[in-house]
């Protein structure tokens, strides 16, 4: 029998112990985020130690925030079901809830904006970004179903962005 882990994972700088639904940070260059390397970090700080070695050329530090603990054993509970060897302990924040996850790539808008307009972006843009997304997507859902359909086309997401904003 096996107890509760105790905290989620540990700083890829310091070891620091980082809980369940805590705050902590990746480098935003994908090469640090893959499986294998999967850096993270307790604080910019520590993100900001691994910059010497890792020589990005722009990057920047993403706030995440991990998983809670029954997150983590339903991940455990799927992997062992499909007989997989990862653990719960490589789990990722960011296959987490689709209500709360970051639906663009941050490192492209982010460029897009700083080439077009000469201007940065703050991590800050992305949640609410992702919100508008959400929006958009559920009123062209509603649209399609009320025409019997269960594929969003291209006339419904128009539609979504002709439509009254209200409150979302």
């Amino acid at each position: 029998m096996t107890s509760e882990p105790s905290f989620w994972r540990r700083c890829s700088s310091c070891k620091t112990e980082i809980g369940f639904e805590q705050r902590y940070w990746v480098c935003s260059v994908s090469t640090c985020n893959r499986k294998r390397t999967g850096l993270i970090f307790c604080s910019v700080r520590c993100w900001d130690t691994h910059l010497p070695t890792a020589r990005h050329r722009d990057a920047w530090a993403v706030e995440e925030r991990s998983p809670s603990l029954e997150q983590v054993q339903r991940a455990a509970a799927g992997a062992d079901r499909r007989g997989a060897r990862k653990t719960a302990a490589g789990g990722s924040a960011r296959t987490s809830d689709p209500r709360t996850e970051i639906l663009v790539v941050v490192s492209r808008l982010k460029n897009f904006v700083k080439e077009s307009r000469g201007m940065s972006t703050s991590d800050g843009v992305m949640p609410i970004l992702s919100d508008h997304l959400r929006y958009l997507a559920d009123q062209a859902a509603q649209r399609a179903e009320r025409h019997g359909r269960r594929t969003i086309l291209e006339r419904d997401m128009k539609d979504a962005l002709k439509g009254d904003w209200g409150e979302w």
